[in-house]
């Protein structure tokens, strides 16, 4: 099917490094209070073999599905390969869903059994495990957890390691990815071994990884990206990946991995950037840098601050990133190429190339992938063969996904130009149509918007109004500004001339007739955003719609939603 080496599947890179590196360092483990735990791959082999007994010796059919609800660790990573290597298929969820979800995937995927790892809610996502299924604990699980399971350590020491090296073909199912549902309940997106072999053997081609690179792994290892770049580029190429201890850590986590690629959504460059403000003004930054011999020792002291010294590729995706960041980070010496795609392609879909100025796009096709517009809706519309076996389940959903000749249709709008660089213009589906008859896309408005530094979050709205409007979420910094009546003062003058900027770049139609910005926090806990940071927007109509005819009359052009 994929025309891809078998030497290139999943398990067989395991057994490649077990066999040709056994000593080497895979994985850097954080282990509280500055300690750390490294795993050489012949470490990763064994625990993974004793694992995989362990699971296999549990008589479950073949293609059975093991469920994973973690943050990133060592443990994930082996859970995965032990899973695979038992013959069955794992099911990861992120580490930051509701009870109710929990129960859904578990249902809905007829997992057989848990592995409860390192959690921050697990109080609160303990309802969700259906009672009576199997779960398992690692060395890092809370401790009610730990009381309550059999833990990893305890499982391998007591299992001898499965001697045999068992294969899995490329056409069998490897892993279920819950999409983060930002329209509703998430799909199961089904993906087999060659799919992930050949998406990562066409990305080596733009992203260029190898054995001697650093990765940090922090991104939900349940999200595509993660799981593509991190998990299946470590199986590749042998590099070695150190993980994120928690949020509170996460620059020193940085430092100590001082990664040589780099991946985040756009949220956190976003506060990387805010972090560097908040140190040296703006203005004083850009002056610094325009001053030859300086300018250089400021970019490399800056780079070295974020831990990103030695990062030789940044990118970013999952979202927009706007414009004006992009160029921004460029100044410092750090170029961010621009990603695009799904969980249904494996986010394999386009990147920017390195090297060249395609700001604004989000690039050409990686290799082999092929890419169209449907000349009515103006929907981008893609090919190759990463794209999912479908649905879980849901054979009516997936055939709504693909027109009848093939191709995956992305929800996305866009254009393709001559030198066929695509530019995202919007969600098919976000697109609304004012009470003036105007169709407005609100994607490029927030990607402005949300430059502002005390902006967090922010969605542009206005089906049926005279004019469009925006919601924000503050910062943690601007929520405390705002606390005293002067701070609000300044925050709402300083809000009310990025918008007249804005405006002044908008067609008239487009021109939003005020801000509303919130100081409660859109979290995945109150269901705002998704855990990949994406903003719900069907759920933000929920919450504040029955507002906006109030909001449009106002007569302000900033206002304070409690």
């Amino acid at each position: 099917m994929t025309k891809i080496s078998p030497d290139y599947l999943a398990l067989q890179r395991l057994y490649h490094w077990e066999k040709t590196a056994p000593s080497r360092v895979a994985l850097t483990q954080p282990m509280g209070g500055g300690a750390v735990q490294d795993f050489t791959w012949a470490q990763v082999a064994d625990h993974s073999r004793r694992m995989a007994a362990h699971l296999k010796a549990q008589g479950w059919a073949p293609g059975s599905k093991v469920a994973i609800l973690s943050k990133n660790c060592a443990w994930w990573m082996m859970s995965d390969l032990a899973i695979w290597m038992a013959g069955y298929v794992s099911v990861p969820l992120y580490p930051t869903l509701a009870p109710e979800t929990i129960t859904q995937i578990l249902t809905h995927s007829e997992s057989k059994a848990l592995f409860v790892g390192k959690l921050d809610g697990w109080e609160q996502m303990k309802p969700g495990v259906p009672a009576g299924l199997p779960c398992m604990s690692y060395p890092l699980s809370p401790d009610d957890a730990k009381r309550a399971y059999e833990g990893w350590d305890a499982i391998v020491a007591r299992t001898a390691p499965m001697k045999e090296s068992p294969t899995r073909g490329e056409d069998e199912l490897a892993t279920l990815i819950y999409t983060s549902g930002t329209t509703g309940m998430p799909k199961g997106v089904m993906h087999s071994f060659g799919n992930f072999a050949w998406a990562l053997d066409r990305g080596l081609g733009r992203i260029p990884l190898g054995q001697e690179d650093r990765m940090l792994s922090y991104l939900p290892l349940a999200h595509v990206v993660e799981r593509m770049l991190v998990e299946h580029g470590w199986l590749r190429t042998s590099m070695h990946v150190y993980f994120a201890e928690s949020l509170d850590t996460f620059a020193a986590d940085l430092q100590r991995a001082r990664p040589t690629v780099f991946f985040s959504v756009p949220r956190l460059w976003v506060k990387f950037q805010q972090g560097i403000h908040h140190k040296m003004p703006p203005a004083k930054l850009d002056r610094l840098l325009g001053i030859p011999l300086i300018g250089g020792l400021v970019r490399k002291k800056i780079r070295k601050a974020l831990g990103l010294d030695l990062c030789r590729f940044a990118a970013g995706g999952a979202a927009p990133m706007p414009l004006a960041l992009l160029e921004w980070y460029g100044k410092l010496g750090l170029a961010i190429n621009e990603g695009y795609g799904m969980t249904e392609n494996l986010a394999l879909s386009h990147i920017t190339e390195s090297g060249k100025n395609q700001r604004g796009t989000v690039g050409p096709t990686y290799p082999d992938v092929q890419q169209r517009i449907d000349p009515e809706t103006g929907e981008i519309q893609m090919k190759s063969l990463a794209l999912m076996q479908g649905y879980y389940k849901e054979p009516e959903k997936t055939a709504e996904v693909f027109t009848p000749d093939g191709w995956l249709k992305t929800g996305d709008k866009g254009s393709i130009d001559a030198q066929g660089l695509l530019r995202i213009t919007g969600r098919v589906k976000d697109l609304f149509k004012t009470g003036k008859g105007k169709y407005v896309a609100p994607a490029p408005i927030e990607d402005k918007l949300v430059m502002h530094p005390a902006i967090e979050a922010c969605v542009v709205t206005g089906a049926n109004l005279g004019q469009p409007l925006g919601i924000a979420m503050l910062n943690a910094d601007a929520v405390a500004q705002s606390a005293s009546a002067d701070g609000r003062a300044a925050l709402e003058t300083s809000l009310a001339a990025h918008i007249k900027a804005i405006n002044a770049t908008l067609d008239p139609h487009e021109r939003l007739q005020c801000l509303v910005v919130t100081t409660t926090a859109w979290t995945v806990d109150n269901d705002v955003i998704t855990p990949t940071f994406k903003v719900k927007r069907n759920r933000i109509e929920d919450l504040y719609a029955r507002h906006y005819e109030a909001w449009e009359n106002s007569g302000k052009s900033v206002l304070w939603q409690a």
